[in-house]
This record gives structure tokens, sequence and C-alpha cells, in this order.
């Protein structure tokens, strides 16, 4: 049941809607529904004109749960919308969701609501550095990373992720030490990694973990994708390694990727060392104010009943992922592309089309295709572009055929 499909005078409950949604899901129902985003004040679907197939900023063009607008439904039937606690009961979730995924074993201080992952990256680094010592970023990357360091008076360093010999993305150790410098305090890891879609191996992560140790930085990781990750692969929290690597990490996660949410604003913060902790809870006083009482809604709704959703979504995704390599391969052979392990990005090697314009604003004006112009990702994205695969087949079918009438017309 679509919600726009209600009539107003019927109420809608929020038991009523998960039992729906569980009934659609018994019966094999595409739980799945692309309603019309344009006029909707969508930033993905606003910016460009009505005649642009937008495949670009990471929201997903399908519904969310049912769940979470059935609790959204439910909460704004009360009626009353002042400062909010925090959810105790986000937090229980929280916790239990990271113990049975993934082992990890954390207790209520140790996390923090927050407003979004981006205030997360600005408050752990102006708190654990000081003006003109450094932070370690890597490249491509994205580029909220790059305004990091100028926003706490620091400096930025850089270790790009390269291609191996075997057409994979994965981390030299060697050139990763040799990036940081004398007085570089943070190392901003994103894993799973936008926009290349690695998911890092443990072997890969304790070598940065290790390498981070050494030099006393503390490590800053971006885990919001750690829900949307393929067949083959498995996440790993870094701060699960040890807990000497723990104590030196700060995680920053959302249910905002995993379950289309991200409008609603409401992040969390990992850290279990109280130490570290006490210096980012004094750095964000004055920042950052209450997380979104809608938000706090909307992430329990979807930690406690969108499992079913994420498994069909996830199913989804992936099959899309499959198409759009096949249909580049078969179709569009000089753009390459490496199969993402996690997200639904995909990066996409355009160099070997020797565009007339760089290759975003080629298919923006020749092919009426937004994506994401690569060279913002960093100096290694130049001659890339980023595509989110997140729609429906309909959709990514017609943008890849514009895609390809404009290069055919070259």
């Amino acid at each position: 049941m679509s919600i726009s499909d209600t009539k107003d005078e019927t109420p809608i409950r929020f038991g009523d809607i998960i039992a729906e949604a569980q009934n659609d899901q018994s019966k094999g129902k595409n739980m799945l529904e692309t309603p019309d985003r344009r006029k909707t004040d969508s930033i993905k679907w606003g910016v460009f004109g009505d005649d642009v197939l937008p495949l670009w900023i990471a929201d997903m063009d399908f519904s969310s749960p049912p769940e979470v607008s059935g609790a959204l439904k439910k909460r704004v039937e009360h009626g009353v919308f002042g400062y909010g606690l925090e959810s105790t009961p986000l937090k229980d979730l929280l916790i239990e969701r990271m113990g049975s995924r993934y082992h990890w074993h954390i207790s209520r201080d140790d996390i923090l609501f927050i407003p979004g992952v981006i205030s997360g990256f600005n408050v752990v680094c102006q708190a654990v550095t000081q003006p003109g010592e450094s932070i370690l970023i890597q490249t491509p990357v994205y580029p909220p990373f790059f305004t990091v360091p100028g926003n706490a008076g620091a400096k930025s360093v850089f270790n790009e992720i390269k291609l191996n010999a075997e057409g994979r993305y994965a981390i030299d150790l060697e050139a990763f030490e040799q990036s940081i410098q004398a007085d570089t305090r943070c190392f901003m890891l994103c894993n799973p990694h936008n926009p290349i879609g690695r998911v890092y191996t443990q072997e890969e992560l304790r070598g940065m973990a290790d390498i981070c140790l050494r030099h006393r930085m503390v490590i800053c990781a971006d885990e919001i994708h750690c829900d949307l990750v393929y067949s083959g692969h498995t996440h790993t929290p870094i701060a699960t390694l040890d807990p000497e690597i723990a104590a030196n990490t700060v995680t920053l996660i959302a249910p905002s990727k995993t379950y289309n949410i991200p409008g609603l604003a409401c992040s969390m913060l990992i850290c279990t060392n109280p130490e570290l902790r006490q210096k980012i809870e004094k750095s964000r006083r004055g920042l950052l104010g209450w997380v979104n009482i809608m938000g706090m809604t909307a992430a329990e709704a979807a930690y406690q009943k969108g499992g079913p959703w994420l498994e069909e979504v996830i199913k989804v995704l992936e099959s899309n992922r499959d198409f759009l390599y096949e249909y580049l391969r078969s179709n569009i052979p000089q753009i390459r592309m490496v199969k993402p392990e996690a997200t639904y990005l995909a990066w996409l090697d355009c160099r070997d089309l020797y565009l007339p314009l760089p290759p975003q604003k080629f298919f923006l004006e020749r092919a009426k295709v937004a994506l994401n112009e690569g060279a913002e990702f960093g100096e290694p994205g130049k001659g890339f572009v980023r595509l989110n695969f997140a729609c429906s087949r309909e959709t990514l079918t017609a943008a890849l055929e514009r895609m390809k009438s404009a290069i055919d017309q070259l």
C-alpha cells in the first residue's frame, strides 16, 4: 500500500502499517516503490530541469520503509513538537544491532546523537587537532571531507587509493604511511568507501590502524554505508579489531543511507574511549543542538522493523549494479567500471572517451543525465563521474541509453 493512496479520513495506525508490510512481503509483493519526486522539494530531482534524469546525489528513489512512515504519522498525530529527550530505546537498538551484526559490544554512554555525519567529521577533527596541524585524507573521496581540515584550521595531507594489477582499488600501506607528516593528528577513513565502493578487508584495516597507532593519530571512521554491502563481502567496523584500536577510533554511522531518510537528520557517533569522548563533547558545545525528534522516531522504527525492506532493497541494488556493469561492458566499453562491493554508487572512468568537455558536463548537456563530477572527489577523480543506481530499472536504462546516444553522436 502506498501512503499516498490512503484517504485522509481513514486514520493510519503504526501497527496496521507494519502488519500490512509484513503481509506484502509474505506474498512476494515488491515493497519498493519509486514515486514521482519532481516538484517535491527534492534536491536530487529539483536542481536540474524536468528533462534531466538525475543519477547524482546519494539518496535513493525508493520510498522509505512503511514502518518509518507509520511511526512518523503516529508522532505527527500527537500534535506537539517540543524539545525531545535523547531516545534511550534508539540507543538500545543500536547496541543490539552492533552486537548482532558486528560482534561489537558498546554501551549507551559510548553513543552521542548528532544531526549528521558531516557534522561529526568536523566536531571530531576540531576536538583532536590544533590549528596548523594536519589531517590525512584518502582520495578519491566524498567531497565534504576536503572542507574539514580548513574548518579546524588544519592542513590536508593526501594518500591516493589506486587500482592494483588485478584492476581492484587497494590500500598500499607503504604509501599510506609515507603520506603521514610529523604533525598529522587524525586519519579520516571512509569504509565502505565513497565513491570507489570498496569494503576494506580486516587485513587492510588493521594495517592502517596499526600505522595510526604508531603515529598517535586518531581515526575518524565514516561508516555510513555499512549496511549496504553486497554478497561476498563483509563490513568490519575498524573499532572492532582490538581494544587499543577501539580506544583510538571515533565511528560515525546513520540510518540515513540505509533506509533513505537523510532529510530527517539523525546520526550517531560511537566512541568507547571516555577521555576522547569528553574532548568531542567539549568541542561540540554551542555548535550542535538537539537531534530532530522526527529523525529519532524514524531511526527507531527503521532499526526495529526495517529488516525485510532492507533485504529487498539490497537485492534490487545489487541487480541494478550488475545490470549497469553489463550494459557498459556491452554498449559503452570505453567507460570502465569496477563493481562496487557496497554503496549504490558507481565510479565510472570516462578517460578513454576523450570527451570535448569534462564528463559530468558532457552528459548533462548532451544526454540530459546528471552525474557527479569526479574532480570534486579529489585530483585522482579527473575524468571520472559518480553514478547513483538507486533508482528504478526504467530510469537507469533510460539514462544509460541517453549516455550511449550522446557518445555515438560524437
